[in-house]
């Protein structure tokens, strides 16, 4: 384990790598809603002025403040997305600096498919996901600090209106019913059946939003508030949402694109991506066996079970790099809970005499190459993208060169 003076050094180190991200966040975002045009800006242009439909919550909130307020819809988005991307490192921070670090936590920490990734593929930054994250950690927080009445009104309150913000986290919901299995101590399964009615009013809707995609003709009256009230196109997100509101519609889209090429690739992609984590699941296990988890020896298989929702999420849609970030988003803050939590015990016998084996410089070399040199991109068509950690802080100043 790392010395508290490492520790020192990995919270001011932290401290200036999520201030950094933050910093280039806002500029990003700044220049996107003064012209851009990907689903950075148009999944907000989402709304209800054309009747109910999926996602459309807050850019029905955002629409209605604008209009109150004379003021661009643009810029209020904007203030939503700053707002939204600092209380995401905030509550990451905040939730992972008292943790005792290793070599192998750093390496999930600063892995390229985890914090870094929105902003070295700018069009996944602050999309609706953020909101998913707050909350779950918001939850998880509950959860550790047993305030029982809090984390099952969360359930019956919070956890529907996220789904209302972004319908995907019903495939989550493990993520949010394993944490109250450890505050419970379930050993039995009718014991977790009483957990059903809790998780009722997110189940339903669910349901209501995946039968309920929106009609033509109230698409098109969405579109039209939106060009009559502020003169934007509902494109990109907004656009797909009239082809791809459908379940069947969201299952058959990507279809055509898949191929073996991209199978692999992803394939590695998630054992790359994934694999400090996955390696230490698999030297990690229960301290008490309780349901679900008693059957196995470590955490590797449930941890493939929790995260096993990323292939139906690329069966939806071709944004496989995204998957692959929300997934390992949900992953890492589930891990970090079972550490606070103390819940999990660590066998690094065997990744310590690996450690003293290797050289200091060799450590250095591999998490440089790991954590900063590649990261998948957006769409499932597209190769792995490198080098991440040039390309993020040189199209930092070129933009700020560019604006001054």
């Amino acid at each position: 384990m790392i010395s508290s003076n490492y520790y020192k050094k990995f919270k001011i180190i932290f401290s200036v790598y999520l201030s950094s991200l933050l910093i280039i966040c806002i500029f990003q975002l700044y220049h996107k809603h003064t012209g851009g045009a990907d689903s950075t800006m148009s999944e907000w242009f989402i709304n209800y002025q054309g009747g109910f439909t999926k996602r459309g919550i807050v850019g029905e909130i955002s629409f209605i403040i604008a209009n109150l307020t004379n003021s661009d819809l643009r810029f209020i988005i904007f203030l939503f997305q700053i707002s939204l991307v600092f209380l995401y490192f905030l509550s990451i921070y905040n939730f992972i600096y008292k943790l005792d670090i290793n070599y192998y936590i750093l390496l999930i920490i600063f892995s390229p498919i985890f914090l870094l990734y929105p902003i070295a593929e700018l069009e996944v930054l602050a999309r609706k996901e953020l909101f998913i994250f707050i909350g779950y950690i918001f939850f998880l927080n509950l959860c550790l600090n047993k305030k029982k009445k809090y984390y099952l009104l969360f359930l019956i309150l919070i956890l529907p209106l996220l789904s209302l913000i972004w319908e995907p986290v019903i495939f989550f919901t493990p993520f949010f019913l394993i944490p109250l299995i450890f505050k419970y101590s379930i050993y039995e399964k009718l014991k977790l059946l009483k957990l059903f009615p809790f998780f009722l009013p997110f189940i339903l809707i669910s349901l209501f939003i995946a039968l309920n995609p929106i009609s033509d003709e109230n698409h098109l009256k969405m579109a039209k508030a939106l060009a009559n009230n502020f003169g934007e196109k509902c494109y990109m997100s907004c656009a797909l949402l009239k082809s791809k509101s459908g379940i069947i519609d969201q299952f058959t889209y990507n279809v055509p694109h898949y191929s073996i090429e991209i199978i692999i690739r992803y394939l590695l992609i998630f054992l790359i991506g994934f694999g400090p984590l996955l390696i230490m699941a698999k030297i990690s296990s229960i301290k008490s066996k309780i349901l679900l988890f008693n059957l196995f020896e470590n955490l590797l298989y449930p941890f493939l079970f929790m995260v096993s929702p990323l292939l139906l999420l690329f069966a939806m849609g071709s944004d496989w790099g995204r998957w692959i970030n929300i997934t390992y988003n949900f992953a890492v803050i589930f891990f970090i809970f079972l550490l606070k939590d103390n819940s999990i015990k660590i066998n690094y016998i065997y990744l310590d005499n690996l450690l003293k084996k290797t050289k200091g410089y060799v450590l250095v070399v591999f998490f440089i190459i790991f954590c900063f040199s590649w990261n998948p991109k957006t769409n499932l068509t597209e190769d792995v993208a490198s080098l991440p950690g040039y390309r993020i802080p040189y199209n930092f100043i070129k933009l700020i060169y560019n604006y001054f």
